[in-house]
C-alpha cells in the first residue's frame, strides 16, 4: 500500500463567544471546530462538553452539580439539539459526571452511541441506584426512576483502555486516567485533528490505582481539568499520617469520627488505610470502623472484580489475600442498624452531606465537641461539607431546627485530582498549542491560567476559560490526502503523472484504486447497466446511417445475431437496430460517454421525423469522401475568411492570410503554419484546428 503521511493541521486560530444554537449550519464548511461546556464552565459540577467539527458531533460527560437539586441541577441540554449528537463519552461513574445520562438518553431526543470502560459501565448502575434512593426530592423534581436507569444500561456500549474505534468516522480511544476505578481519559481524532478530554485524573499512583497515562500523541486541542487550581497537594505520606493522628486521638478520648465520603472511589482508598492502621495497632480494634452505605457488599464485590485493573501493589497483595477484604472494617446499611455505643468511626455517603446517612449522622454527632468530621476530598460550592470547612457556629439540620456545631472539621484531602504541579508537568509532556481548561471554579482557574501562560511564554500556546455555554472556535485548514492501493500503488507514479482509477471516501480518509479492486479493499462492488430505449422512425435505415456518419466519424454496419436484422454500431458503444418499420432501438453500457452519444442519437432521429417529408433517400456512392471532403474545404475557408478578412488560394495549394502586411501559409492538408510573425503563426494554427474539429465527424478517439 503506498501512502503519505498528510502534515499536521497548521496552528489555528481560535476565539470565544456565547453559545448560538443556530452556529452549526452557519459555519464555514469543515474548518470550524466548536467546542461548548455546557456543565464544568467555570464551575465544579454537571461536567459536560459539547464538541462538532467537520459535521460530526461529540458530549464528553453527561453529570449533575450536586449542589442543585432537579432540572437545575443539569448541564445545559436546551442549548443544543441531542439528536444531532454521534458519540456521547463518559469518563468515570462520578456523579458529577454520569448522573445525568439516564434523563438525557431515556427524555431527550439523543439517538446516538454512548461509551464508557467496563468499571465504569458495573460501578454506575450500583451508583445511581443509590442516588434515587437516597435523593429527599419531590417526585416532580426526580429526574429519572429505576427502569430509565435499567433501559439506559442496554444503550451504554463498553470501550477497552487502548482500544480504538470508529463511529460514523470518528475515531477514538481512551487511556488509563487515575482518579477512580475505570476513569478514563478520551482521545478523539476526525480527520487528522486530535482532541483529548482528561476528565478527572490523577498523575499519583495511590494504594490501588495506577497513576494516569500520558498519551503517546500530542493532540491538537487539550480539554483538561483545572479542580484544584494552583493548590499542591501534600505529599501522600503526610496525608495519610494527619488522617490517621486525628482518628486515633478522637476515639481515644471516646469521640466519634465520621468521614463524608462517595461510596465508591476514595472510599476504598481510605478504608484500605484504615484497615491497615487498625491492624498496627491492636489497642484500636474493640472501636468498629464501619463502611455505611446501601451499596458496601456491591461496592465491594466490584473492586474484587476488578483487581486487575488496579496497580501492581493490590495484585500482588491478592496473590495471597483479597486486598478488600477487610478485617477490621463492617457494612452498616441504615442507621437503624447502628448501635451508637461508645466511640466509632464511620465512612457514609454522600460526600458533600446534602442527604442519605452521612447527613443523618452529622445531625446526630455535630453538637458533641468529641466529635469529628473528616472531609477527605474536594467539596462542591453549595454543598454543607463546603459550608463546615470555614468552621459555622451553627449549622441547619434536615428538620430545619439549627443546632451548634462543636464537633471538629478537619479537611484532609485524598482526592485524586491532579494539582498545580501534575497539570503543569501534563501539559509540558504533551505541549498541546490550545489548552481548554474545565471543571473548576473560576477564582481557581484563573490562576491557574496566569501560571500556564508564563510556563508557555514565548510560544504559540492558546490556553481558554470558558464559562456555560461559551463557546470556543477554532479553525483548522488541514490538507485532503489521498492513498493509492492496489494495482495502482505497485508502482511509483513519476512526478506529474497522471494516476487513473476510482476515488473512494470512508470518514475522513480517501483512496484511489483500480475498479477491479473496489471488492477487495472496500465494501463497494462494481456492475454494468445495460440500457434500450425504442423509439419511432418511419425512414429509410439508409439515411440514418447517412446522417450518423455526418456526426460520428465511427458507424459500422452490422447484422443482429439472434434476428438477422440490419443494425449499426455508432462510435463503437451503441448499437442501433432496426426493430420494425416505424421503430428503431438503441442499445448501450451505460457510462458517461454511451449515454452522451445516445442522448445525441435520440435527438437526431426525433428531429429527423419531423423533417421526413424533406429527406430524400440518395445511394450512398453520390455522397462521396470527396464531395464531403470539399463541402469541409468550403465550409472551413468560409470561416477562416470571417476570422482573418484576406484568405486566398496559393500557387502551391496552400491558403495565404495576411494580416496588416503580416503573411501565413496555412497547409490545408496537415494544418502546418508557415509565418514570420509568431503571433500570427499561432492565432491561425489554433482557428484551423478549431475549426477542424467542428466541421468533421467525431472521431472514435474522442472517447
Amino acid at each position: 500500500m503506498a501512502s503519505t503521511a498528510p502534515p499536521p493541521p497548521p496552528p489555528p486560530s481560535s476565539s470565544l463567544k456565547r453559545r448560538d444554537s443556530s452556529s452549526a449550519t452557519n459555519n464555514r464548511e469543515g474548518d470550524q471546530l466548536v467546542i461548548t461546556p455546557l456543565g464544568a464552565g467555570c464551575e465544579v459540577g454537571r461536567s459536560c462538553v459539547f464538541m462538532t467539527f467537520k459535521g460530526k458531533t461529540i458530549m464528553f460527560d453527561c453529570g449533575i452539580h450536586p449542589g442543585y437539586s432537579g432540572m437545575s441541577a443539569l448541564p445545559y441540554f436546551d442549548e443544543i439539539d441531542p439528536s444531532t449528537i454521534d458519540i456521547l463519552l463518559v469518563t468515570h461513574f462520578h456523579l458529577d459526571h454520569a448522573a445525568s445520562l439516564p434523563y438525557f438518553l431515556e427524555k431527550t431526543t439523543f439517538k446516538g452511541r454512548v461509551f464508557m470502560t467496563h468499571a465504569t459501565k458495573a460501578i454506575y448502575r450500583l451508583l445511581l441506584s443509590d442516588y434515587v434512593k437516597v435523593s429527599k426530592v419531590s417526585v416532580e423534581d426526580m429526574l429519572f426512576d429505576e427502569q430509565d436507569i435499567i433501559r439506559s444500561m442496554e444503550k451504554i456500549e463498553v470501550i477497552d483502555f487502548h482500544q480504538t474505534l470508529e463511529v460514523n468516522g470518528i475515531r477514538f480511544w481512551c487511556y488509563t486516567a487515575g482518579h477512580v476505578l475505570g476513569a478514563a481519559m478520551f482521545m478523539v481524532d476526525i480527520a487528522g485533528v486530535r482532541i483529548l478530554y482528561t476528565g478527572d485524573y490523577s498523575r499519583e499512583e495511590d494504594r490501588h490505582l495506577r497513576a494516569a497515562e500520558t498519551p503517546q500523541f500530542s493532540p491538537d486541542v487539550c480539554i483538561i481539568e483545572s479542580t484544584y487550581g494552583v493548590q499542591l497537594h501534600q505529599p501522600r505520606h503526610v496525608r495519610e499520617k494527619r488522617f490517621t493522628d486525628v482518628i486515633h486521638s478522637t476515639v481515644a478520648q471516646g469521640g466519634r469520627v465520621l468521614i463524608p465520603a462517595f461510596a465508591l472511589g476514595r472510599a476504598q482508598e481510605l478504608l484500605l488505610i484504615l484497615d491497615e492502621y487498625w491492624s498496627n495497632h491492636p489497642e484500636l480494634q474493640n472501636i468498629p470502623i464501619y463502611y455505611a452505605s446501601p451499596l458496601a457488599k456491591r461496592c465491594m464485590a466490584v473492586y474484587q472484580t476488578y483487581i486487575n485493573a488496579m496497580n501492581d501493589r493490590i495484585r500482588s497483595q491478592f496473590a495471597n489475600s483479597n486486598p478488600f477484604d477487610f478485617k477490621h472494617i463492617s457494612p452498616l446499611k441504615s442507621i437503624d442498624n447502628f448501635d451508637d455505643v461508645g466511640p466509632s468511626v464511620v465512612m457514609a455517603s454522600p460526600s458533600g452531606l446534602q442527604s442519605g446517612l452521612s447527613r443523618q449522622l452529622f445531625d446526630k454527632w455535630c453538637s458533641d465537641k468529641r466529635n469529628a468530621c473528616v472531609i477527605p476530598g474536594y467539596v462542591v460550592e453549595g454543598t454543607l461539607a463546603k459550608t463546615i470547612i470555614n468552621e459555622p457556629k451553627e449549622v441547619t439540620l434536615m428538620n430545619g431546627l439549627s443546632a451548634p456545631l462543636n464537633m471538629q472539621v478537619h479537611y484532609i484531602s485524598f482526592s485524586a485530582h491532579a494539582d498545580s504541579a501534575q497539570t503543569s508537568a501534563f501539559l509540558k509532556e504533551l505541549m498541546p498549542p490550545n489548552i481548554i481548561l474545565v471543571h473548576g471554579e473560576a477564582n481557581e482557574m484563573g490562576r491557574l491560567k496566569q501560571n500556564l501562560i508564563t510556563m508557555f511564554a514565548g510560544g504559540n500556546t492558546k490556553i481558554i476559560t470558558p464559562k456555560n455555554c461559551q463557546s470556543v472556535e477554532m479553525y483548522f485548514n488541514s490538507e485532503k490526502m489521498a492513498k493509492t492501493i492496489g494495482r495502482l500503488a505497485e508502482k511509483t507514479p513519476e512526478v506529474g503523472a497522471t494516476v487513473s482509477g476510482l476515488l473512494v471516501k470512508k470518514g475522513f480518509t480517501y483512496q484511489i484504486m483500480a475498479p477491479e479492486d473496489l471488492h477487495v479493499f472496500s465494501q463497494l462492488c462494481t456492475a454494468n447497466v445495460n440500457q434500450r430505449i425504442t423509439i419511432p422512425y418511419s425512414g429509410a435505415f439508409g439515411v440514418l446511417k447517412h446522417r450518423l456518419k455526418q456526426i460520428y466519424e465511427s458507424v459500422e454496419s452490422g447484422n443482429d445475431e439472434d434476428s438477422n436484422v440490419q443494425t449499426f454500431r455508432v462510435h463503437d458503444c451503441v448499437t442501433v437496430k432496426q426493430e420494425s418499420e416505424k421503430h428503431i432501438s438503441l442499445h448501450w453500457a451505460a457510462d458517461p460517454i454511451s449515454d452522451m452519444v445516445s442522448d445525441s442519437i435520440v435527438a437526431m432521429v426525433l428531429n429527423m421525423s419531423r423533417e421526413m417529408p424533406k429527406v430524400v433517400d440518395e445511394s450512398e456512392s453520390l455522397k462521396s469522401e470527396e464531395e464531403n471532403q470539399k463541402k469541409m474545404e468550403k465550409v472551413s475557408h468560409a470561416l477562416l475568411v470571417s476570422l482573418f478578412g484576406d484568405v486566398k488560394l496559393g500557387e502551391n495549394g496552400k491558403l495565404v492570410i495576411t494580416v496588416d502586411n503580416n503573411v501565413a501559409y496555412l497547409d490545408k492538408e496537415n494544418g502546418d503554419v508557415e509565418s514570420e510573425n509568431e503571433g500570427l503563426k499561432e492565432r491561425v494554427r489554433t482557428a484551423f484546428q478549431r475549426i477542424h474539429s467542428a466541421v468533421k465527424p467525431i472521431p472514435l478517439s474522442a472517447a
